[in-house]
């Protein structure tokens, strides 16, 4: 999975004339749509800024600085009187923002010398797996009735993009009821095969919690959950995949073993033990990822680690020596299985990747260095 590579920065028509503060911030939204960046800032004692490629710069290198009163004046522009009210009583909100122009995720606090604003730019189009460039093998996650699969990573790493084209592909190929559960909704799944039911968390219903525990009632085959921050939903999320539901899941983690770590740690010492071997026989798999930038600078490329449950996976997560998966992952290329190092290692091989970003995201520098050697 690689992005589209993006347009030229919008400059203004005249490079020496400053360009001054926008009236609404859908303004600054069409702009970062249109040049395909992720995220757009608006700060106090700052140019407007985006993230384009990973990398966070000035949309315009002579815009003016914007100041406490035009951020203020920004932020009273787009929210409603109840997000307002949760601004002055709490000192931030966040909410998915719709407008004509797209959808999006908005986070505005207050901070020392005024308000801040960020938007992350969601991607409406809906890309299937074969679309995305993921492996075969993964389709194989989807044709589970039971279980769990989780799809890891840093934030801004495609985590969503990729837990959608798998729901996608459940979508196509079966006739289930699939329960979505989001913060906010990304991107809209139309019933195809199956019967689709998506949720919100703050507009639908209360927690992903609250929504996990309905969701149980409401005869569902495959339940999508946006993240899994918590003990209670993490404990929900296990409960249903044993209960003869194909449950999957995004966590903050960067590799298989950490992923596991955090799922285990999150529950009180004297239930690990059993939490190990429910875990142990309802794990699928798990898919951690990154986007790297491209060498040529046209956009990023995904590089994926791949974890599938075998007796050998089931048997190091009972027996509490998670730091030994990276062994089975090398040795279980036949299983689909594949390590972040050596997923990094061919996208520098194949010239996509600098020998830089390649050592800097690896986790066995030395490793890396050899096989650059070679």
């Amino acid at each position: 999975m690689a992005d589209s590579p993006p347009p030229p920065p919008i400059e203004p028509e005249q490079p020496n004339e400053p360009v001054h503060t926008l009236a609404h911030v859908d303004q600054y939204l069409q702009i970062a749509q249109e040049s395909g960046a992720s995220d757009i800032h608006l700060g106090v004692n700052s140019q407007p800024i985006w993230r384009r490629n990973g990398i966070l710069e000035p949309i315009w290198l002579q815009a003016d600085f914007l100041t406490a009163a035009e951020t203020e004046a920004l932020a009273m522009g787009f929210l409603n009187e109840g997000q307002k009210a949760l601004l002055m009583d709490r000192g931030d909100v966040d909410f998915a923002y719709a407008n004509p122009i797209g959808r999006f995720r908005a986070s505005v606090v207050r901070q020392r010398i005024g308000i801040d604003i960020v938007f992350r730019i969601i991607s409406t189009k809906l890309r299937t797996m074969d679309e995305l460039g993921l492996p075969e093998s993964l389709k194989l996650l989807t044709q589970y009735h039971n279980g769990l699969v989780l799809v890891t990573g840093s934030v801004g790493s495609g985590k969503s993009t990729t837990l959608a084209a798998l729901v996608e592909e459940v979508n196509r190929a079966r006739k289930d009821h699939i329960i979505t559960l989001e913060d906010p909704i990304e991107y809209i799944i139309e019933s195809k095969g199956c019967h689709v039911t998506q949720r919100e968390v703050h507009s639908h219903t209360k927690s992903f919690g609250a929504a996990l525990r309905a969701a149980l009632r409401e005869d569902p085959d495959v339940i999508m959950v946006g993240e899994m921050r918590d003990l209670e939903t993490i404990q929900l999320a296990i409960t249903a995949s044993e209960t003869g539901h194909l449950v999957m899941g995004t966590l903050h983690t960067g590799n298989a073993s950490r992923t596991l770590d955090r799922v285990l740690d999150v529950f009180p010492v004297d239930q690990r033990e059993q939490i190990r071997t429910m875990v142990s026989e309802s794990l699928r798999g798990i898919v951690s990822q990154q986007l790297v930038p491209r060498k040529d600078g046209r956009g990023r490329v995904l590089a994926l680690e791949v974890l599938t449950n075998t007796p050998a996976v089931g048997n190091l997560i009972r027996e509490a020596k998670t730091y030994m998966l990276p062994g089975v992952i090398q040795v279980g290329k036949k299983q689909g299985m594949m390590l972040m190092d050596n997923s990094l290692a061919e996208l520098y091989d194949a010239g996509l990747i600098s020998q830089e970003e390649a050592l800097a995201r690896a986790e066995q520098k030395t490793l890396m260095k050899q096989h650059f050697a070679s």
